[in-house]
């Protein structure tokens, strides 16, 4: 189904992501950081819909259907790094730094941070090309703790 997406992303040149395509891209990274656990909780899954009404100005229906679409493209994708280094390519860095904000807040979501998820955000802030501090200010702008 997301074959073409796929292809474009992984190209060893990808262009820049078409608006639709983008959404679909980041929205599958939020997919993955939640399921990083094992445990892809309703509490993870309602932020990331709130993640997507808020960040595309969508209402809760087109959320859901986006995020649905996202979850379909991330059991499709290649592995984190490969598909963390194509978004890399074909977002700009501010788009990417609301990415690591919104993957902080589907972490911060069940009000725990495991191990594994830590983990794969800092994989995942790395291969972005998002800095250490940047991701810090990003989880502090989510974090209910701020800590």
């Amino acid at each position: 189904m997301f074959a073409d997406l796929l292809r474009r992303l992984t190209a060893p040149a990808p262009e820049r992501l078409s608006d639709p395509d983008a959404r679909l891209a980041l929205g599958a990274l939020l997919v993955r950081i939640a399921r990083s656990d094992g445990h892809y909780a309703a509490i993870e899954i309602a932020q990331i819909d709130k993640s997507l009404a808020s960040r595309y100005g969508l209402s809760p229906f087109e959320a859901t259907a986006l995020r649905a679409q996202c979850e379909a493209l991330e059991s499709e994708a290649p592995d984190t790094v490969r598909f963390t280094r194509a978004i890399k390519d074909a977002v700009d860095y501010d788009n990417r730094v609301g990415v690591i904000e919104a993957l902080w807040s589907v972490v911060m979501a069940d009000g725990s941070r495991e191990e594994e998820e830590d983990s794969i955000m800092r994989m995942t802030a790395s291969l972005l090309g998002v800095s250490d501090q940047d991701s810090h200010k990003a989880r502090l702008r989510v974090s209910p703790d701020k800590g």
